[in-house]
């Protein structure tokens, strides 16, 4: 059964592994390699991988974690984090990643060319466009970029039109607001974002329990969701241990979502 994409969201710092809550406190979950190989054996559809470290501390790619992540990685493979330019995308996609995710990137002069130029030489398939939003004290939603520490000007739908039209293939939609908080989606975001665009729209943020994952599917018109807490943690008790549900556990939690009218 052809079901829509389950994806763990993994966040790199420091050369290890750690799972965030509202993009703070940090907690180490385990070894990259060691953590990528659990998830090549559940047979996940794809991974992304997001080197929360970069951006803030200025860091570049961390080529000697990103090259054995790659060669070890047997699924399709999403990096991002500390992307500037076509050659880091270039030198990226030769590892075998199949598809590089930029975020505080965008918002830099130049930024959307950025993804022009690489949707032109890579195919927009190879391109994601990550915005994280969060509400501000007015309870607006806002993009955020650098590690939620800069605002991008305009509505999260507004952003996400033009992402689309510079040439991204997809959009990885992260709340702030419910990162690594257990209390599910924010379907309404979702949903805003989903309207305003064709390309596919990943949702991501908030995730405790697994029957979270049907919401942005089939009420906010995600095509995929991701998450980091429920694939790291054992419950709200927060003791790590990396899982995901079997194959035929996850047919039977999306299957109702099969027979809805597209």
């Amino acid at each position: 059964m052809l079901i829509p994409r389950v994806i763990p969201c993994l966040l790199l710092s420091d050369g290890v592994f750690v799972k965030t809550e509202r993009f703070k406190n940090p907690v180490y979950i385990g070894d990259p390699v060691n953590t990528i190989n659990l998830f090549n054996r559940f047979e996940v559809d794809e991974i992304v991988v997001l080197d929360i470290g970069a951006t803030p501390k200025r860091q570049s790619i961390r080529w000697d974690i990103l090259e054995p992540l790659a060669s070890e990685c047997w699924v399709p493979l999403a990096y991002g984090g500390g992307i500037q330019t076509l050659e880091d995308i270039q030198r990226i996609i030769t590892l075998g990643v199949e598809k590089v995710v930029l975020n505080s990137v965008l918002h830099t002069p130049g930024g959307l060319d950025l993804i022009r130029a690489a949707a032109n030489q890579f195919g927009s398939q190879a391109i994601v466009a990550s915005l994280d939003v969060k509400t501000n004290w007015l309870g607006k939603p806002e993009v955020v970029t650098h590690h939620a520490t800069k605002v991008w000007k305009g509505s999260p739908a507004d952003i996400a039109r033009q992402v689309e039209q510079a040439g991204a293939g997809e959009i990885f939609l992260n709340s702030v607001d419910l990162d690594g908080t257990f209390a599910g989606y924010n379907v309404p975001l979702i949903r805003s974002v989903t309207q305003a665009v064709t390309i596919p729209v990943i949702a991501c943020g908030g995730a405790g329990k697994r029957h979270h994952l049907i919401e942005p599917l089939a009420e906010g018109g995600a095509s995929a969701v991701a998450a980091g807490s429920l694939f790291v943690y054992q419950g709200s008790t927060r003791g790590v241990l990396v899982n995901f549900p079997e194959r035929d556990v996850l047919e039977s939690l999306l299957a109702p979502l099969m027979a809805l009218p597209h």
